[in-house]
């Protein structure tokens, strides 16, 4: 948990994300920022994210980014 923390962070530097129970509607992530997440997770964690996981849902918190992680064959 602790490396994804470090990796919002790295993408939103500026933001808290402790604070926030959806990124998504609190505007903590965008459209662009979930490619560039994508992106990063597939490469720290050697995962492929489907393409049709990649939708608001999945990146509501940490929750659900980890699940998404896991299920992409990730260990988290």
């Amino acid at each position: 948990m602790e490396k994804l923390n470090e990796l919002l962070n790295e993408l939103r530097p500026e933001i808290d994300f402790s604070e926030s129970e959806n990124f998504i509607e609190d505007g903590y992530l965008d459209s662009f920022d979930l490619v560039a997440l994508v992106g990063e997770l597939e490469q720290r964690y050697n995962i492929t994210i489907d393409g049709l996981d990649i939708i608001p849902e999945n990146f509501t918190n940490m929750d659900t980014i980890v699940e998404l992680i896991r299920k992409s064959g990730g260990q988290i």
